[in-house]
């Protein structure tokens, strides 16, 4: 496998960070380039001479631009869009305004995040609401053809992540859509680790909602996210809380609800790192999410090809489509050990637990990992350094 798509020298020309550190955790927060940096200082610096409601004024139509970019970043209506402070936040606001109740079934993943299945186990114990996995494919994938088998009435909810947090699997997320669009059933895809890292086509996925980030693969700064709500599913996803940005009060007694997705947004929000997320956006879609995409599969592939050949190190991915993720163990040393190793060498990777991805970690009786994460911007060098590291800690020089 090659990659000679991008010009590299140039993305790291355009990332002040990658002189600094060899950054392997993009699954975490990536490395920002400078029209992003540009893009948060410029607001910042109008802000801090021009005063803060003064300088949203003169940014609207800026402003406003980051709905269109991340329209067309996904295929979507900006008016389908709304931003939010992260995308935690904005998963919550689409899973918690589903409206659920007792013996509701929803069918979700083994490789939810710890953070969205904490969600489920608490509409479990306060409604009751029944959680059901849908098993795995051989290859690591959710198994469509074991969703469609588990589907009946009962069924309110379809919810899975596109990519874990702990692991290469892309999953099939179209093919979900045609199910849960073939039974009318709600499909909310957590979408924090694979926008600015896959292509992603709302319309070709058949998702009623989906949440991102800005700070991962998107490359933007961290406390930003965003919502995407399909315009026709608008009415069935009442808004959890009701304030003055996303409603108009029509004195004295009645209020009505933005016509857009933006019913789900807050008033206050930080303007300058919304413009950095824009930014980003512009970034990635100038770049070409399918070059991206190239240029991280390869990235990938062949970080896991040279781990593999370091004596005492287990790659541990599943999938069948492998994406920029790349977890491993390391014999006799835990994951935590190496993570602080490697930061005395300037190489950043992240480490997940059991707690990350408790039921898929607890199915493969795998304690913890270290993960490494790459982006377009990072080279084969890079991964020299990181085989090499691993080979001195296990005493090959």
């Amino acid at each position: 496998m090659t990659d000679d798509t991008l010009d590299v020298a140039a993305l790291r020309a355009q990332t002040p960070g990658a002189e600094h550190v060899t950054h392997l955790n993009n699954a975490g927060s990536s490395l920002m380039p400078t029209p992003v940096i540009d893009a948060i200082h410029g607001y910042l610096e109008h802000e801090i001479m021009g005063g803060g409601y003064e300088t949203h004024d003169a940014f609207a139509d800026e402003i406003e631009d980051v709905y269109r970019s991340i329209g067309t970043l996904i295929n979507a209506d900006p008016g389908e869009i709304a931003i939010a402070d992260c995308a935690t936040r904005a998963w919550d606001v689409a899973f918690y305004g589903i409206p659920l109740g007792p013996g509701d079934r929803i069918l979700t993943t083994t490789t939810e995040y710890v953070s969205n299945w904490a969600a489920y186990l608490h509409v479990r114990d306060t409604i009751g609401v029944v959680v059901d996995i849908v098993p795995d494919t051989p290859g690591g994938d959710i198994d469509v053809d074991a969703l469609e088998a588990m589907i009946d009435d009962s069924v309110k909810l379809i919810t899975i992540n596109h990519i874990p947090t702990h692991s290469a699997v892309v999953n099939p997320a179209a093919a979900v859509g045609i199910v849960a669009r073939a039974h009318g059933i709600p499909y909310l895809l957590d979408a924090c680790q694979s926008v600015g890292h896959v292509p992603i086509d709302v319309q070709a996925i058949g998702c009623d909602m989906l949440s991102s980030t800005s700070r991962k693969f998107l490359r933007g700064p961290r406390g930003e996210g965003f919502l995407f709500v399909r315009s026709d599913f608008l009415d069935r996803l009442p808004p959890v809380f009701v304030e003055l940005h996303n409603a108009t009060v029509v004195l004295p007694d009645r209020y009505e609800l933005k016509p857009n997705a933006r019913r789900y947004e807050t008033w206050e929000k930080s303007f300058a790192t919304v413009m950095g997320m824009g930014a980003a956006v512009d970034y990635a879609l100038e770049l070409g999410i399918d070059r991206i995409w190239a240029r991280i599969r390869y990235l990938a592939a062949t970080a896991r090809e040279r781990l593999s050949d370091v004596p005492g190190v287990t790659v541990r991915d599943k999938g069948t489509v492998k994406g920029g993720i790349v977890s491993f163990t390391v014999d006799g040393r835990s994951p935590l050990e190496i993570r602080e190793l490697l930061a005395e060498r300037r190489i950043n990777v992240s480490t997940a637990t059991r707690l990350s991805a408790p039921i898929d970690m607890h199915q493969r009786d795998i304690d913890d990992l270290v993960r490494a994460s790459f982006h377009a911007y990072n080279t084969v060098d890079e991964i020299d350094e990181l085989t090499d590291a691993l080979r001195a800690m296990v005493g090959i020089s």
